[in-house]
């Protein structure tokens, strides 16, 4: 039976860039995101037919999370891999951050990923499958006044979280923490940094891919991937 996998934020970026490598290896997937205009075009680009599912919604919203969640499941009937991608970064530190902006970061890289988890749990205990959580290097390094930072590392608590509550259940739970990756991610920041080094978003999506096609019986817990290079 063909896998069945849903990846927050997944109509650009990593996301996307996973979504495309989990359709190559005959997945079905399912891709959500605040845009359904981006969703739109990756879904056309994407040209996966009935096995690319594309559900607009917000992560930070409980309604949204489990509207698409049931979606997935009535559809095709199981779940076995969640990708909690969905994320992102405000410019500027936690000085000028507005109270706002502070409050819909943390929605989305905190809530929005345990909401998935709450979720999806009665779901991947049926079928013994696994959580990648995006985190990132900032998730295991401070830098000054980062609340995005802070937002990260509250991820990985999370991921481990939430390894110890399922490890009975057969369900494996690997935290992601990517370096400095080219993506659309940076957009709101000027640019992604044009004197670090960088990795691409498909080189990311084979490391989340990767920690999802472990043998039965064998979990990855953490993959820090820097591109060679980067410091810090």
């Amino acid at each position: 039976m063909e896998p069945v996998s849903l990846i927050t934020g997944g109509s650009t970026g990593i996301g996307a860039a996973t979504a495309r490598a989990l359709l190559k290896q005959g997945h079905r997937v399912a891709v959500t995101g605040r845009d359904a205009g981006k969703l739109a075009a990756f879904a056309a680009s994407a040209g996966a037919g009935e096995r690319l599912l594309t559900v607009a919604g917000d992560t930070g919203e409980a309604e949204d999370v489990a509207a698409v969640v049931h979606h997935v499941v009535e559809t095709w009937g199981r779940l076995d891999n969640v990708i909690a991608n969905a994320g992102f970064s405000l410019p500027g530190n936690l000085e000028s951050h507005s109270p706002e902006d502070m409050r819909a970061m943390v929605l989305t890289n905190v809530l929005g990923p345990a909401l998935l988890v709450q979720r999806t749990l009665p779901h991947l205990r049926e079928s013994k499958g696994r959580i990648v959580i995006l985190g990132s290097v900032a998730g295991v390094r401070n830098t000054p006044g980062n609340l995005y930072s802070v937002t990260k590392w509250a991820a990985h608590a999370l991921a481990e979280n939430t390894r110890l509550l399922v490890a009975k259940d057969g369900i494996g739970v690997t935290v992601v923490a990517p370096g400095i990756v080219d993506t659309p991610f940076w957009d709101e920041r000027g640019g992604t940094p044009s004197t670090e080094p960088v990795m691409t978003a498909e080189q990311i999506a084979d490391t989340i891919v990767f920690a999802l096609n472990q043998p039965v019986g064998v979990t990855i817990n953490h993959m820090t991937v820097r591109p060679t290079g980067q410091v810090g």
